[in-house]
């Protein structure tokens, strides 16, 4: 019998990827999603135009096995709402409680939800790298309201029986990349001065295809079954090396000036960008261990074979 699985965001960043690799592989894949654009062969949609408390998935999860839920509300660089952790609620925790209630409704058996790195902390300076068994520090109304939404899962699998799985992924990259990856590679193509060669930290990230392999695990393997994992791609880097590395893919060696830390970081409290200070200079590190040896997973990408799929994607588009 084939499985069928149902994939929110689908025609995202990682839902294309995710939903491609699905269907290719002979399961059922159906896409709940606001637009039918970018959808890939094999994957049937649903249009579901808003995500809250009220949104109804009837049609959606007819027949479904797993549903694997990436769309979310997810952290604005300028935001406008009066209320931001209200509007992250909205979305986020109230809309995926919902989703996972008529999930169980439907008789579907697992729920893999998307997570964020963010419910740990935003640092591992002056500590050892997160598990998933620390105390859970969220930092911002985005993490805040991941960390809501899994509270929310572990007690409707207590009092139903449905099987969650919690990935927390840190920051992805891969082809089609947005946001302040993107950024990096554009200041990278212009050979923009950058003053950030002296940056010794340690960031873990997770590339496209190593996180879209974890999640189909999760999907499938009876181990992940109520569990929470911490994802990466099992090698950190410093700010400078994953300048230079993507330099290397995009077939250009970045202009990175000897800049102290410190000044960067006074700097950065002194124009507001403490933000983009910590996330640039600062440490990150995710011990992902518990993904590998429960479910016997290994990365299937390197970290320079996924930056030379990023950056190529980049320069085609």
């Amino acid at each position: 019998m084939t499985t069928s699985i149902l994939i929110t965001g689908a025609n995202g960043f990682v839902g294309h990827q995710l939903g491609s690799t699905m269907a290719q592989s002979g399961y059922k894949v159906v896409g709940a999603v606001r637009t039918t654009e970018n959808l890939e062969k094999g994957v049937s949609s649903i249009l579901v135009p808003s995500i809250d408390e009220s949104t109804s998935w009837t049609e959606a999860l007819q027949g479904i096995d797993t549903v694997i839920h990436l769309a979310a509300r997810v952290h604005v660089m300028t935001e406008t709402a009066s209320n931001p952790l209200a509007e992250f609620r909205h979305v986020n925790v109230a809309g995926t409680l919902n989703l996972a209630q008529q999930a169980v409704s439907a008789r579907v058996r697992r729920f893999v939800y998307i997570s964020s790195i963010k419910v740990n902390g935003e640092t591992t300076d002056g500590r050892s790298s997160f598990t998933p068994a620390d105390t859970p520090n969220p930092q911002d109304p985005y993490g805040v309201s991941k960390w809501e939404a899994e509270q929310a899962l572990w007690g409707l699998a207590a009092s139903t029986g449905l099987e969650v799985v919690v990935i927390r992924p840190p920051l992805i990259y891969g082809p089609m990349v947005k946001g302040n990856f993107r950024t990096l590679m554009e200041l990278l193509k212009r050979r923009w001065p950058l003053p950030l060669g002296l940056i010794q930290n340690h960031r873990s990230f997770v590339g496209l295809t190593n996180l879209v392999s974890f999640i189909v695990q999760c999907s499938l393997q009876a181990a992940a079954a109520n569990e929470t994992f911490l994802i990466s791609d099992g090698e950190d880097l410093s700010t400078s090396e994953l300048l230079r590395r993507l330099g290397h893919a995009m077939g250009s060696k970045p202009v990175l000036l000897p800049v102290p830390p410190r000044l960067l970081q006074i700097a950065a409290s002194a124009t507001g960008r403490d933000t983009l200070a910590t996330r640039l200079l600062g440490s990150l590190q995710v011990n992902a261990s518990k993904a590998r040896t429960m479910l016997k997973w290994t990365p299937p990408m390197s970290v320079d074979a996924e930056l030379q799929r990023t950056a190529d994607s980049f320069l085609n588009t």
